[in-house]
């Protein structure tokens, strides 16, 4: 169960130089239904997690830092990012 304090989100991407198949079939299909807009399509996946009470500010990013370079991510293909919000009042 979340908790309702505090949330952080992490979005892992493949790394720029990392051909990514499944998103040029996304485009594909895109193109193919008349969005000629888009030029380019990179997926990725999303992560949110519910974090501690205990954890103050800094062992937040932490945690979610080192949860997401060791656990969420493959460091060699890809990348990620993350924010810690608090949850809504």
């Amino acid at each position: 169960m979340y908790n309702e304090h505090v949330r952080a989100k992490v979005w892992v991407s493949l790394k720029k130089t990392v051909l990514d198949p499944q998103g040029q079939t996304i485009h594909a299909a895109l193109a193919g239904l008349g969005y000629n807009g888009v030029q380019g399509v990179r997926q990725g996946k999303y992560f949110e997690l519910s974090l501690a009470d205990s954890l103050n500010a800094d062992a937040a990013r932490a945690e979610v830092d080192r949860l997401a370079r060791d656990v969420l991510t493959n460091p060699v293909i890809e990348e990620y990012s993350f924010q810690i919000e608090d949850a809504p009042k």
